[in-house]
């Protein structure tokens, strides 16, 4: 029997259930010596705990919550060696789709107990780390812009107002990106390390979140029509077949310009950006 065991469980997250919740805080128990839950509270939280638990030297750390949440403690876990177990309880929960890990709570964490360690890379843009992609320009926009009242009653169902909203006033910035030394022109870009985006689309169809590059979508049009051409083939699953858009893969991505930049779901400031690929970043328990 393994010594200690820590969750960082997000109990406002989109999906969260305390029922099945206990369930899996009952399987855990059986497995580990010590088993601590901590809960976050707001913003940020997940970082400072998961650094917290860190110092500690937990076995493992269970975190349960959405993308964002996962997102958070990433940054506080990065390269610790101590394995993260993803569960979900979101309202997308891209990581864990993309990690093949069931969407309930017990599932999840009755898989992970059985699952195997892993290392993933995660990427960097400026001072922040992402696990599966990160926005800039139109998404990022959304992300900024979406109702935190909406969201707690319809989910998804915010994202797609608020996409809606910027798209009726949609005005995109130019911007200079280069890619390990390659030079391009766009207005909005999705930066994959891993395939899935926002929930089960494919954007970037050859990432890979454990080789160590990231694959770049790049928009190049400025109209409202373009957006809507591109949106379209997202949903359809044709982006290869679009016009007027970039497909490239490198590790190092820098953009100028002024726009939104969100990772993995949430909003963390404004371009320019530099991006870049961090390997064997993080171990994980799948």
């Amino acid at each position: 029997m393994n010594s200690s065991a820590a969750l960082i469980i997000n109990p406002s997250s989109g999906s969260f259930s305390k029922k099945r919740m206990d369930q899996a805080i009952k399987l855990i128990e059986g497995r580990f010596k010590r088993v601590d839950a901590c809960y976050t509270r707001g913003k940020g939280d997940g970082e400072r705990l998961a650094q917290n638990l860190v110092r500690v030297g937990y076995d493992i750390i269970f975190v349960v919550g959405g993308d964002g949440t996962f997102n958070e403690v990433a940054n506080g876990a990065a390269f610790s060696d101590i394995p993260i177990g993803f569960i979900p309880s979101g309202t997308t929960n891209v990581l864990t789709k993309e990690l093949g890990i069931p969407n309930d709570i017990y599932g999840a964490t009755f898989r992970i107990l059985s699952g195997t360690e892993r290392y993933i890379s995660l990427g960097r843009m400026n001072r922040k780390y992402f696990i599966c992609m990160a926005g800039i320009g139109f998404d990022a926009e959304a992300v900024f812009r979406v109702n935190p009242f909406i969201k707690r009653l319809s989910g998804r169902g915010a994202h797609i107002v608020s996409g809606l909203s910027v798209l009726l006033r949609y005005n995109p910035s130019n911007l200079s990106i280069t890619i390990d030394g390659r030079a391009y022109q766009g207005t909005n870009l999705i930066v994959c390390n891993g395939r899935l985006y926002a929930g089960n689309y494919t954007v970037c169809p050859e990432a890979d979140i454990e080789r160590g590059s990231l694959q770049v979508f790049i928009l190049h049009g400025t109209g409202r029509k373009d957006l809507m051409r591109c949106i379209y083939h997202v949903v359809n699953g044709t982006l290869k077949k679009m016009k007027g858009a970039t497909l490239a893969t490198g590790r190092n991505i820098s953009i100028s310009g002024r726009t939104h930049i969100q990772a993995d779901g949430e909003f963390i400031g404004f371009s320019p950006a530099e991006i870049s690929i961090r390997e064997r970043a993080l171990k994980i328990l799948s």
